[in-house]
């Protein structure tokens, strides 16, 4: 998370939590009780066995969550997550192997839309995809799901997948147009490039996607004992934007949306390859840049 942190701008300054801390629901694994949370994780319900207690026994959830909002305390800073001060909201939809059930993510993207107001949920992180192969009927189902937290003023943020680089390879329900598709991308000696599996689009109704790129390779953040881990895949690069988000709604919690998403294409650093196809890499300090209205 250091190097992440370098790479699009972050400076610890900007993030300055304001009085009433933004929340962010993460429909993954679970989460494991780690030190970087503190008491910042409101609320949890795990759709898969049950379990009243805080847990994570495949532990992507944790990592997703620090990346996002990990203080960094046990680092002393160095694995120091986006956004420190936001609230976090867990539903477990994964089990032990990573695998999930289309209901329980319609669930749980539901329990998200009703407790919005409860806990000041304005973002939804979705670090987890599924391929076309699921029945149409559940992929329907599941893009309305998303395309409903938006409307209801949550902003999504979903990955591209790890099927890359072939078009037309993101994952279900990045393709849904108003979400925010999240791709990863590595450093290379003249700038970024979009890594080799990363999922590429256009999605089959010609839709740009994914809109924006993140780092995404060998993302130390996190882990379910308690310690950090690394992990690669574009489920990483998501919190990284999921966080940097978080720190503009701080700034300007009127934003809606769309008015997120068009900061996020205005703000965009563009890379040597895809230039026409994305927005480019997120860039921290210019998406924090002055909101007028």
């Amino acid at each position: 998370m250091n190097r992440v942190r370098e790479f699009i701008g972050f400076e610890e300054q900007q993030d300055r939590p304001p009085k009433k801390a933004i929340g962010i629901c993460i429909l993954d694994s679970g989460i494991f009780p780690h030190m970087d949370f503190d008491t910042r994780i409101v609320d949890f319900c795990d759709f898969v066995g049950g379990k009243l207690s805080l847990y994570d026994d495949y532990g992507h959830g944790t990592h997703i969550a620090g990346i996002s909002s990990g203080s960094g305390l046990r680092s002393q800073g160095r694995y120091r997550g986006i956004a420190a001060g936001t609230k976090l909201m867990i539903g477990k939809v994964l089990n032990q192997d990573g695998d999930g059930r289309i209901e329980h993510f319609l669930e749980a993207i539901q329990w998200c839309i009703q407790n919005r107001n409860k806990y000041n949920i304005r973002l939804l992180n979705i670090s987890v995809g599924l391929m076309r192969s699921v029945n149409g009927a559940w992929q329907k189902e599941l893009l309305d799901a998303v395309s409903d937290a938006w409307d209801h003023g949550i902003v999504t943020v979903c990955a591209a997948g790890n099927n890359g680089p072939k078009r037309g390879s993101v994952t279900i329900p990045g393709t849904q147009p108003k979400v925010i598709t999240v791709g990863s991308a590595d450093k290379k000696k003249d700038g970024f490039s979009p890594s080799g599996y990363s999922g590429r689009g256009p999605t089959e109704d010609c839709v740009l996607k994914p809109e924006i790129y993140a780092p995404g390779t060998d993302i130390v953040s996190c882990g379910n004992n308690g310690l950090y881990v690394r992990k690669t895949g574009t489920s990483m690069s998501v919190p990284v934007v999921t966080g940097c988000i978080a720190l503009l709604l701080q700034q300007n919690p009127f934003l809606t949306p769309v008015e997120v998403k068009l900061r996020l294409y205005e703000s965009a650093c563009k890379m040597d390859r895809d230039r026409q196809t994305t927005w480019g890499m997120i860039y921290l300090p210019d998406l924090l840049s002055p909101v007028t209205r």
